[in-house]
């Protein structure tokens, strides 16, 4: 029988007999590969980005209800993995799961970026909740008929809920010096008995926890409802997740309780997302059910497959807000993430990369910011991108690069260059 040889290209190989050997089982045709591998995404490792909008402090995106989502939903969509915290993911009764987004609660972000604690993914975390004795009944209802809802719709490990033994008695308030949303529990030990039972008892991992909030006057929310001010009840939910957070070192997030606030005809999309349910509670159970668990530092990181502030790319927030410690922590590595500070968010705050001394990238907004990532992760200078942004080469000396001088601005720490169109700035 003659034999005939065939000569192809890989590319032609590849079509010609991946579907051959589909279907032979137990064929001795080689394995092909189409992709080149050089391309393979095992020769470096997962890129990872950090996303702060810092809680009750009125940021004009994320200061409100989950409105920093959209941002949170097209980073996870450009990065390998997203760190995040409950500010920017929950949005009261809406959600939206991704599966490379980590939940963070603050606390416990902070003490990530000061390389003190590490994140350790996991596929599903046993959460329990606490409920404030100080919620009437009906409203104590409502919450519990959230809790099944997610059990039964959504499959979550919802596995037991307390009581506390005493009100808890929130106090919120505006501070005057900062203009951040602040406040207090009176009765902290009564939170931290119930927690502690629930870990205890029903060996849960991730805790929800529920107090009663004062009724706002409708006066009083009516210019946050119209996306404007500060969300008043952010400040003290910070304050009851860190004290879960502080002392038993487990994912921790906050739902208030409070009674509807009377229809209005006129809502700002952005805070719309409180008004369409009872409860605040779907969200914070979502994101409880697969937050990393917090493991102190050790010599057990590496081996758990764990995250730690090293392997942090870049962090991206406000403007204003790069004064908080998980900010500070990230900037003052030595192997420094990319900074990346967003121009169209702005908080009460006055802390800027400028009067902080912090080497940031200043970008106008989300889009941009999302672009320079993109770069970063691909491994091209940003400037490449716009036009006439690569100067010649620098020497250490102050000869001539290619025959010609070479201008203060074409390289180096410091660059401003705005587009007529997008009103963009980048400084190095």
């Amino acid at each position: 029988m003659a034999t005939t040889t065939i000569t192809t290209t890989p590319f032609n190989y590849c079509r010609q007999y991946l579907p051959l050997t589909a279907k032979l089982r137990h064929s001795t045709l080689p394995k092909v590969s189409c992709f080149s591998p050089h391309y393979s995404t095992k020769c470096r490792r997962d890129y990872t980005s950090v996303m702060i909008v810092p809680t009750g402090v009125g940021a004009s995106i994320g200061g409100f209800a989950g409105d920093a989502l959209p941002v949170a939903r097209a980073l996870a969509s450009v990065v390998d993995c997203l760190i995040t915290h409950p500010n920017v993911l929950n949005a009261a009764t809406l959600y939206w799961p991704m599966a490379n987004v980590l939940y963070v609660e603050g606390y416990a972000l902070d003490r990530f970026a000061q390389s003190l604690w590490a994140l350790q993914p996991v596929h599903q975390n046993k959460v329990g909740l606490v409920l404030d004795s100080g919620i009437e009944e009906e409203l104590r209802i409502r919450h519990l008929q959230v809790a099944d809802a997610t059990r039964a719709s959504l499959g979550l490990p919802v596995v037991e809920y307390i009581v506390t033994d005493t009100p808890l008695e929130v106090e919120k308030w505006v501070d005057p010096k900062s203009g951040q949303s602040t406040g207090r529990i009176k009765h902290p030990c009564s939170l931290l008995r119930a927690v502690q039972t629930l870990v205890n008892q029903s060996q849960v991992n991730a805790i929800a926890v529920v107090a009663r909030f004062p009724d706002d006057d409708v006066v009083d929310v009516d210019e946050y409802r119209q996306g404007m001010g500060i969300d008043v009840l952010a400040g003290v939910e910070a304050v009851i997740s860190h004290l879960v957070v502080k002392e038993f070192q487990i994912p921790c997030a906050h739902a208030p309780a409070m009674l509807p606030l009377p229809l209005t005809l006129s809502l700002c999309p952005k805070s719309a997302a409180e008004e369409i349910g009872y409860t605040f509670l779907p969200c914070v159970l979502a994101g409880l059910s697969r937050a990393p668990q917090y493991l102190a530092k050790d010599s057990q990181f590496f081996e758990k497959g764990c995250l730690v502030g090293s392997d942090v790319d870049s962090v991206i927030l406000p403007i204003d807000a790069c004064g908080g410690d998980g900010a500070l922590a990230f900037a003052r590595k030595q192997n420094k993430p990319l900074i990346i500070a967003v121009e169209e968010n702005v908080t009460v705050l006055d802390s800027t990369p400028d009067k902080l001394g912090i080497e940031a990238v200043k970008v106008s907004n989300y889009w941009e910011a999302i672009g320079v990532i993109a770069a970063h992760k691909a491994g091209i200078d940003p400037h490449s991108l716009r036009r006439n942004r690569i100067g010649n080469i620098q020497s250490t000396s102050s000869t001539p690069a290619n025959g010609f001088a070479v201008s203060s601005g074409s390289s180096g720490t410091s660059h401003d260059f705005r587009s007529p169109r997008l009103n963009c700035s980048f400084s190095w």
